[in-house]
């Protein structure tokens, strides 16, 4: 990472944190951009700044970071709503659809995305692209017994796909849910996200996949201005 997008992540991660209030149930995120955010969120609760929140996490990673940081946490089933999820994203199109899943935690990102009553996204301008899947492949997380059963049928759909290898261990990622990930390619991109989304999803052995339709309520984009870092907020028209 380079140190100019390093201070465009600490930007929106230090801008987002403005949106939250005493008393919130919040949706912590993963990913670089998220932990940059925890990490401010974790000073200003133990200077007193904000108080009295609850953080419910989206992966291992962030419960481990929270958790040193004195953030108090409840998993999904504890709460009844989410009153601000705040999340990465590793690509963002026109239409603010997102891929996830870069870090292998989308099933349990969407999972709080979808439970939040605002659902936050906090990128750099890299992640924003005209189309999706051109240049990042689609995760999806499959059962371990049927992954190759899995990308028989992603084939149909016109797309390749391969399984994720681990970088630091022997053999493949694991996910958080004990699963494996296959990443995804369309030839020309992903056209309609909606559809491929449900086609995906309707397979025998999918969990789920990286695909966020119809869930953001607002983009934060750190990006450089006149040689300096600047937030950019950017919404759907609906």
């Amino acid at each position: 990472m380079s140190d100019i997008q390093l201070e465009m992540k600490k930007a929106v991660a230090l801008k987002v944190i403005e949106q939250i209030e005493d008393g919130m149930v919040l949706g912590l995120g993963s990913g670089s951009t998220a932990a940059l955010m925890i990490e401010a969120l974790g000073s200003k609760l133990s200077n007193g700044e904000i108080k009295d929140i609850v953080g419910v996490t989206t992966s291992f990673q962030g419960e481990v970071m929270a958790t040193k940081l004195g953030i108090p946490l409840l998993n999904l089933n504890a709460v009844n709503k989410i009153d601000l999820a705040i999340d990465g994203a590793d690509e963002v199109d026109p239409s603010f659809n997102l891929i996830k899943g870069g870090g292998a935690c989308h099933v349990q990102e969407k999972l709080v995305a979808c439970r939040a009553e605002r659902f936050v996204v906090v990128v750099d301008s890299s992640k924003l692209v005209k189309r999706l899947n051109i240049d990042f492949m689609l995760p999806v997380e499959v059962l371990p017994s049927a992954w190759r059963q899995v990308q028989s049928s992603l084939q149909g759909l016109g797309a390749t796909s391969e399984l994720r290898m681990a970088q630091c261990k022997a053999g493949p990622v694991v996910t958080d849910q004990g699963n494996l990930v296959l990443d995804l390619k369309v030839s020309a991109g992903i056209g309609d996200p909606k559809t491929l989304e449900r086609q995906i999803n309707n397979i025998p052995g999918v969990l789920e996949n990286g695909l966020f339709v119809n869930l953001v309520d607002e983009v934060l984009v750190g990006e450089i201005n006149n040689d300096s870092v600047v937030v950019k907020s950017l919404k759907p028209e609906n």
